[in-house]
């Protein structure tokens, strides 16, 4: 299989949610996903079970050459690795990891569908794929209300990477 471009989000609002965000960005970074741009980390406030801590939020993009069945189990490994216990949907997690596109796969099997089914609800995730992949937004994509505020830029993002050994070119970094 070619490498194909992967839009990921991630998200974390259990222990330290920066940390959490940044390791699991390197572990993908580790096993073959090439990180090839990151938004802005956003603080935004839960959607589903409102009772939990705000979440810390982020996309990547990256390049992977597996395909998104592998790709999906990659992502459910790193959140293995960094304490993912899944209890509660839509509850309290060290880190979330979720296939938002996939090149231009459209994919509808059991626990795997791509484009992700609730991406246009989430500001979460429009937000930041907006700031780095505008070219995947349409007149017709309403960003939902929910608070979402900038709490780390994308050029601190990438050298607080930088500093964990993953260095990523941004094309249109500002």
């Amino acid at each position: 299989m070619k490498s194909e471009e992967v839009f990921l989000s991630l998200g974390s609002n259990i222990g330290d949610s920066l940390e959490n965000l940044l390791q699991a960005v390197a572990e993908l970074h580790r096993r073959s996903i090439a990180i090839t741009d990151v938004s802005g980390i956003y603080l935004t406030e839960p959607v589903g079970c409102q009772n939990q801590h705000d979440f810390l939020n982020m996309v990547v993009k990256g390049d992977t050459p597996f395909s998104p069945r592998k790709t999906l189990e990659i992502c459910q490994e790193v959140e293995g690795k960094l304490g993912r216990v899944r209890k509660k949907r839509w509850g309290p997690r060290t880190i979330d990891i979720d296939i938002i596109f996939f090149g231009d796969y459209q994919v509808d099997e059991e626990g795997l569908q791509i484009p992700h089914p609730r991406f246009r609800e989430r500001a979460f995730v429009l937000v930041p794929l907006k700031e780095i992949a505008p070219q995947k937004f349409n007149v017709n994509i309403f960003i939902p209300f929910q608070k979402v505020v900038l709490k780390i830029t994308r050029a601190d993002v990438t050298m607080m990477l930088q500093v964990k050994g993953i260095k990523i070119k941004q094309a249109n970094q500002q």
